[in-house]
């Protein structure tokens, strides 16, 4: 690294005085168009909070290449810094045009500079500077553009390890690994995470392969929600110092080692996604998003919501901003083409809530085959519809949208057809009332296995065959989940048989105090 001359340079009190005068007249174009400026190594950062640290913005820029200057504007929170390749730099400000980086929850916007060096006078700041950079530098392995290391002051490494403490609080929507393993991944290679809840709190361990990457997710996730202004993530390091996975399952994953089977004697886990791929400057995930969800959080902390529809189409490697699609507020769905023959308020209640607390549910009383089923709010309507619409239910296939109405209004007692209109907003068989419920980790599509749970001890093989088979259904397998007998998994003929299976099966009395709990299983036997 060159250091600048006394001679080539200029005081830094002329040159923040030049500086200022000469940007504020572009504010208003800068917002309106990043790449004025030519390429150029030196970036012009703005609207940095006062608050904010040199150690902070530094990092912002540190895994796209190593800084050779620096130079803050404190009377009017900006900065410039200039970087050891104009490739890198490039590299930056066309990241940035994508996810726009936050410090301390603000935004905060990068461009060009005019300047194609940043060259200050001898001073002070500039000797506190330069030995800030000089020890990050020296820390960084080689020449690669991702560098291993945090500038920060006094040249003291801030990072702590690589292994991440996350604790998800506010949890109205699921968090699986598969989310976790897409928001985190876009700061580097991830390694290994497992989840589990702790004093009814949903947590997770998470490795990165390196150190730096730990710290850059950490700094720019911590406080963030994953959804709209619910899953709030808290981050910290953990005095782990890596992470030991047996298994690849829902709750623990190593993804070193996609071949590790699910459990003692079981095969390996199909993974729905592959490692995050990329090129020197750039973290592009490959997965495309949860079960019935939009792609999770990006670089910029914007509120996600669940997708219309429950899509899995894969997205754009790098989406543009305000892309993601709203969801509409209506929490009411007007589900037709229903057998007016078999089907109850309680089987809708029972099954769309597979996928959402249903506060209310209202069959047409002049056409029956028709019904509204009101969810606790949009998103779950949404989640429902992705993962109801077009199934097949009691012999005709079903189809769920939004319905106009917003409210499910209950009858006057004693009129005529009340028995079809039915409210369950305190019924204690809502999934998802409690947050931190371990059923937001449970929300899988409709299959023909389903997982079974709170089965009582005395009960075998045989008596839960009969049971399912008494209600109609054809089992096919069912399996005790090993090392704990009040689980167990069981295939039926056909995912329209689980559905029936489910309405009629699911709180079943099974004795000794036991009700039978169901949902849908990811896994097969």
């Amino acid at each position: 690294m060159s250091n600048p001359t006394p001679a080539a340079g200029i005081h830094k009190k002329r040159f923040l005085s030049q500086f200022i005068n000469s940007n504020e007249n572009d504010q208003k174009k800068f917002k309106a168009d990043r790449s004025l400026c030519s390429p150029s190594r030196v970036l012009h950062i703005r609207q940095i909070p006062s608050d904010a640290t040199k150690a902070e913005i530094i990092s912002l820029v540190i895994p796209f290449g190593k800084v050779t200057n620096f130079l803050r504007i404190d009377r009017k929170c900006q900065a410039l810094l200039e970087m050891d390749s104009e490739e890198a730099a490039v590299a930056l400000v066309n990241y940035c045009n994508y996810f726009v980086p936050h410090l301390h929850s603000q935004p905060v916007y990068i461009q060009f500079s005019k300047h194609t060096e940043l060259k200050i006078a001898s001073s002070p700041y500039r000797a506190r500077t330069q030995t800030s950079l000089q020890a990050v530098n020296a820390t960084q392995p080689g020449n690669q553009a991702v560098p291993g290391a945090y500038a920060v002051e006094g040249g003291h490494c801030p990072y702590q390890g690589s292994v991440l403490r996350i604790i998800v609080e506010n949890l109205h929507y699921p968090v699986t690994i598969e989310v976790l393993y897409q928001i985190f991944s876009k700061f580097g290679s991830v390694l290994r995470i497992v989840i589990f809840t702790r004093n009814n709190q949903f947590q997770a361990l998470l490795q990165y392969a390196d150190p730096m990457n730990a710290y850059y997710a950490k700094m720019n996730l911590d406080g963030q929600n994953i959804y709209g202004m619910y899953c709030t993530l808290h981050i910290d390091f953990s005095k782990l110092d890596t992470l030991k996975v047996r298994y690849n399952n829902e709750r623990r994953r190593d993804f070193t080692r996609l071949g590790l089977p699910l459990g003692d004697g079981q095969p390996p886990l199909e993974l729905p996604m592959a490692p995050a791929c990329g090129t020197q400057n750039f973290i592009i995930p490959s997965y495309t998003g949860a079960p019935g969800f939009a792609p999770a959080m990006a670089f910029t902390p914007v509120s996600i919501v669940p997708a219309p529809l429950g899509s899995l189409a894969p997205t754009s490697a790098v989406p543009a901003p305000g892309a993601l699609p709203a969801v509409p507020a209506n929490s009411v769905l007007l589900v037709s083409n229903l057998n007016p023959e078999a089907i109850t308020p309680h089987g809708l209640f029972i099954l769309f809530g597979m996928y959402g607390d249903v506060h209310r549910v209202k069959i047409m009383f002049k056409k029956k085959s028709n019904a509204l089923v009101q969810m606790a709010d949009a998103t779950q309507a949404q989640l429902a519809i992705g993962h109801l619409n077009g199934q097949k239910l009691y012999g005709r296939v079903i189809h769920a949208t939004l319905s106009k109405h917003h409210i499910i209004q209950l009858p006057p007692e004693g009129q005529k057809g009340n028995d079809l209109t039915k409210d369950y907003s305190n019924s204690p068989l809502h999934r998802f009332r409690r947050p931190g419920s371990k059923s937001f980790q449970n929300i899988f599509p409709p299959s023909d296995t389903l997982h079974l749970s709170n089965i009582p001890p005395s009960a075998t093989v045989e008596d839960m065959e009969n049971l399912f088979e008494n209600t109609g259904s054809t089992v096919k397998a069912f399996r005790f989940i090993q090392k704990d007998c009040r689980m167990a998994l069981i295939q039926l003929g056909s995912v329209e048989e689980a559905f029936h299976a489910v309405i009629a099966l699911h709180n079943h009395d099974l004795g000794e105090k036991h009700h039978l709990r169901i949902s849908f299983s990811k896994c097969t036997i």
